[in-house]
């Protein structure tokens, strides 16, 4: 029997047993890593003892980088709480706590940056300083200490309290039982037990993202006056559905409440593309109801984050523990919209209301109104609440701390509140809600949600479920949203060009296409021009490894159309797309007797070469794209002049540079690679100096421009942080001189 056994998870994760030393690695952990795992078959219910538990991973290694694709590639927060309650390995007396903690493994400074999540993750803000800094006056920053002490069992833990953090460097280290780990490279790992080894590769290959666990289809929706698209109705644990998540919409616009994992593939099951989200909605920092607000920055606006100031500070805190960089970094990124707890908070004419809810970290709940014929309809989304009995067993005692009997009134009250909708946690346990709580609600409608099983006959008799992709509609809409959208798109492309020249183009038909629908193919002749008004399409081109993707407001075939040649690239349906479809004919017109032929033509060179690298290839709309190419100088370099680019993005258009440190090239940069976002984006200083090995020409892009686009900030974040984590100095030389870690890393260190 082999003493080591690798399997393959999903994409990016893989699983190494060592039976005989009985260590058991997850090696990689983006969110949903758990419920992978489940569909796999690596954690199952297990009995010992007379006990029933999971089995599961005891060891977790960590990416030596926090993104990839976007998106987060270590959020060890549940996969730890499986290890620690679910699989019993720190709960006293449990047949599996054998003594031995579970262990986290990884660069020194990724390890430490899960910890502090971890804390963050299970505790929120852990002072009275930090609670009244976030908005908490003195009395209720006592009661809520009180609250987190009574879920913590009197004792607010840090995670090295529970965790083994194993540091890596360039040694070997040893695990139990013998086995060896050593660090081969970027997110390369050998593991090895007596004689024999194998390889566990963490890089994500080129275009590849971190898959969902589950499968959701395609749906089409129509955007209502006021409604509620369900989006997720279970946890953290569920391994055939979404966490609870809601969709709303008001007037046609789109706002998420809370951002599980995968909302991006949710949202693209929808028919909804990112630059439609008007904002979100955040009840708390849970990795369930947070780990998808990387969707969020991957939009080419800053969206509105609406959320009371306690839940922004722990949200805030947390995400700055998981990248290690200060709470401001964020600043650009999101448009902050504080709310005020138990008053109506008008939003353009949604009210929406936030009552503060006990729970391990700062959470709201929400309740939305919006004035209609006899009066107001109501949503309310109760995301983690508790339950009375746990609650009342929080309550203050002569001989026991906790909290007071006002407040627990107080929350009662809240949850007892009656509206036209009601959507409900009712997961059980310490920290959610019991379905039998709100037998008797008056609430016209009652949904049980935040669970990872059916409902039971108890539960059926009080609630009801809600599909994925199921509509509750509480006002209907008597116009049409997806018009007035286009309108609004063109108005943007084209600011100085009269209203009733826009209707022009507006009385052409919006179609709408099915998923995997090919709307413009390479080598064709552009026939229409579409604006992409709802849903997400793709655009690749052969020969090229950078797929692109295009939100609402995207233009497809303008240019092409215009100069009646053929498509350079083809255009895909990901989702149900809404498009206004326009001839070329009416298209070339509408632009010739308005004057707009140099608008439009003028950038287009610019804008199709951005549209083409990595970092520009995702969500940017026309006018974006156009923004940024009016911002950015071409410089002509000769063959071993250093670049100095004077704080701007610099972007490579033709020939090679080097990145140069301490004399040695570390990094070649081919068109559409890039360098200088230390000094441009983050205000840190290069580890490298750019030289051109080849005559060159390099786009300078003002920085300015740069960080008012968060997809292209969080992309060169990414970026930032794979090039200058752990001693980037040395992984760059890796990187240069290893042929086979260099197809890895992929070019420009992506």
């Amino acid at each position: 029997m082999a003493k080591l056994r690798k399997i393959h998870v999903t994409t990016g994760v893989a699983w190494v047993d060592a039976p005989d030393a009985g260590l058991q690695v997850l090696c990689g952990c983006p969110a949903d890593v758990v419920k992978h795992l489940m569909r796999r078959g690596l954690i199952v219910e297990t009995e010992r003892d007379g006990v029933t538990f999971e089995t599961g991973p005891n060891a977790i290694l960590l990416s030596d980088v926090m993104l990839q694709s976007g998106t987060f590639c270590n959020m060890a927060e549940f996969p730890a709480l499986q290890m620690l309650y679910r699989q019993g390995m720190m709960l006293p007396g449990h047949p599996n706590n054998s003594g031995a903690k579970p262990l986290l493994i990884g660069l020194a400074e990724q390890v430490e940056a899960q910890l502090h999540y971890i804390h963050r993750g299970n505790y929120g803000l852990v002072t009275r300083e930090e609670l009244i800094a976030g908005g908490a006056d003195a009395a209720l920053a006592d009661e809520l200490l009180a609250m987190k002490r009574k879920f913590a069992f009197g004792h607010i833990r840090h995670p090295r309290e529970l965790l083994e953090a194993v540091p890596l460097g360039d040694d070997p280290v040893v695990l139990r039982g013998g086995v060896a780990l050593r660090r081969l490279g970027l997110n390369l790992f050998q593991f090895s037990l007596g004689d024999e080894t194998l390889i566990v590769d963490l890089n994500l290959p080129a275009g590849a993202a971190y898959e969902p666990p589950y499968m959701l289809g395609a749906h089409r929706v129509d955007r209502e006056y006021f409604a509620v698209i369900h989006n997720g109705e279970g946890d953290g644990w569920d391994p055939n559905r979404p966490s609870m998540g809601s969709v709303l919409m008001f007037q046609g616009r789109v706002y998420l409440i809370d951002a599980g994992p995968n909302v991006q593939y949710s949202l693209t099951a929808l028919g909804i593309g990112v630059n439609e989200i008007e904002g979100i909605f955040h009840t708390h920092c849970h990795d369930d109801h947070f780990a998808g607000l990387t969707t969020l920055l991957r939009a080419d606006r800053r969206i509105k984050y609406y959320a009371t100031p306690l839940v922004r500070a722990s949200v805030m805190r947390k995400l700055s523990a998981l990248l290690s960089i200060d709470e401001s970094g964020f600043a650009g990124c999101l448009d902050i919209r504080d709310l005020v707890f138990d008053q109506w908070n008008d939003i353009n004419g949604l009210e929406v209301m936030p009552l503060l809810s006990p729970h391990p970290v700062e959470n709201s709940l929400f309740i939305f109104r919006a004035l209609w014929e006899d009066g107001y309809r109501q949503y309310a989304h109760f995301a983690d609440i508790v339950s009375r009995d746990v609650l009342d067993q929080m309550v203050a005692t002569d001989t026991q701390p906790g909290i007071s009997r006002a407040f627990y009134d107080k929350v009662m009250a809240g949850y007892a509140t009656p509206v036209d909708i009601k959507k409900l946690d009712v997961g059980g346990g310490l920290i959610h809600g019991q379905a039998e709580d709100f037998r008797h609600d008056l609430s016209s409608k009652i949904i049980l949600a935040h669970l990872a099983r059916p409902l039971n006959v108890a539960e059926k008799e009080i609630g009801c479920g809600a599909p994925f992709g199921t509509v509750d509609v509480l006002i209907h809409g008597n116009h049409d949203y997806v018009w007035r959208s286009a309108y609004e798109f063109l108005h943007t492309y084209f600011p100085d060009t009269p209203h009733h020249e826009l209707r022009v183009l507006l009385n052409s038909p919006v179609v709408v296409y099915n998923p995997e629908t090919i709307l413009v193919r390479e080598g064709g002749k552009v026939g229409s021009i579409y604006l992409v008004i709802t849903g997400t399409v793709e655009l690749m081109a052969a020969g090229s490894s950078v797929n692109g993707l295009l939100s609402a407001g995207g233009m497809i075939g303008e240019v092409a159309g215009i100069e009646g040649r053929a498509a350079r690239k083809t255009y895909r349906a990901s989702s149900f797309v809404q498009a206004l479809k326009m001839s070329v004919s009416l298209y070339r017109e509408f632009v010739r007797r308005n004057n707009l032929l140099a608008d439009v033509m003028g950038l287009e060179e610019r804008r199709d070469f951005l549209r083409s690298t990595w970092l520009c290839s995702e969500a940017l709309t026309e006018m974006t794209l156009n923004r940024l190419a009016k911002e950015m100088p071409l410089r002509a370099v000769g063959a071993g002049d250093t670049v100095d680019v004077h704080g701007c993005l610099a972007v490579v258009k033709s020939g090679v540079v080097e990145l140069v440190v301490a004399g040695n090239t570390v990094e070649r940069l081919s068109p559409g690679d890039f360098f200088g976002e230390e000094a441009a984006v983050f205000g840190e200083p290069s580890l490298s100096q750019a030289r051109a090995a080849t005559p060159a020409e390099i786009y300078l892009v003002s920085a300015a421009v740069v960080r008012e686009v968060p997809v292209v900030r969080w992309k060169l974040l990414e970026s930032y942080e794979r090039r200058t984590y752990a001693g980037a100095v040395k992984e760059r030389v890796a990187v240069s001189s290893s042929p086979a870690i260099s197809r890895i890393v992929g070019p420009g260190g992506r």
